[in-house]
């Protein structure tokens, strides 16, 4: 394998990391919001990104997409810098921000056209993605309704088929059931189980029986720092991963 190749996100195998964070760290003047921050995630490995409330994850995911710019420390995705090759890294992200914006007096359709457009994806593969992005994000019975007169469930559905429409190679979800009902949340996560057979996915969740149903990998964060990085089944079952979560943040103290 080339190093253009693994630049163009077409690494083969395990070995190409997609997602390279190295050193991450960011400052608010002397409050450090992340420290020291680094893992790499394989091309078709879904993990887990997990930690208590303000422990840093939407921080860090805002630096692995270039939302946000680092302290210190290097991210590159698919080979390409975040920093200096801001474009082309993009082009490889899925993004789905917790409570991402969106132009409420657009309809879905109206909003992924546009959105597609802005990524230059034009004619019949435009209406190809459409396609695809409202059969697997179940849009069809809102699709030319108005975004602000949708229940949260359906925008977050619209915030999923934005960041799939551009088929990117690793996807950075954060909270991406947040809002669902017990229907929706099983056709998401088996969304995601069949994404990650040949894409990179990030995830942060509350919810750790999601982690252990569609998660091969939990990366735990507390206060900025990795507390641990390893397979779900080391957390344990659920019972045992809760308890073990509390004692990795502090909570059992």
């Amino acid at each position: 394998m080339s190093k253009q190749d693994l630049k163009r996100g077409n690494g083969s195998g395990r070995d190409a990391h997609m997602i390279d964070a190295r050193g991450l760290c960011k400052f608010y003047g002397p409050f450090a919001a992340v420290q020291d921050v680094s893992f790499q995630v394989p091309r078709g490995q879904v993990a887990a990104f997990l930690g208590p409330n303000g422990a840093g994850k939407s921080t860090t995911m805002k630096l692995l997409t270039g939302f946000l710019s680092c302290s210190r420390g290097h991210v590159s995705i698919g080979g390409f810098d975040i920093g200096s090759e801001r474009i082309e890294a993009s082009k490889l992200i899925g993004y789905l921000p917790e409570n991402g914006p969106l132009h409420l007096e657009m309809t879905p359709v109206a909003i992924l056209k546009y959105v597609g457009v802005a990524r230059g994806i034009m004619g019949p593969k435009l209406q190809d993605r459409l396609d695809y992005v409202a059969d697997k994000c179940a849009l069809g019975e809102v699709w030319r309704k108005a975004t602000g007169k949708l229940s949260r469930g359906f925008r977050q559905r619209v915030g999923m088929a934005m960041a799939l429409l551009h088929d990117p190679d690793v996807l950075i979800l954060d909270e991406p059931t947040s809002g669902l009902d017990p229907n929706q949340v099983h056709g998401v996560r088996q969304l995601i189980r069949d994404l990650g057979e040949k894409k990179t996915i990030l995830l942060s969740t509350h919810i750790l029986q999601e982690v252990q149903a569609i998660c091969g990998r939990i990366i735990l964060i507390n206060e900025g720092r990795i507390v641990f990085d390893g397979p779900t089944d080391e957390m344990g079952n659920r019972d045992n991963m809760e308890t073990r979560f509390r004692e990795l943040t502090g909570a059992a103290r």
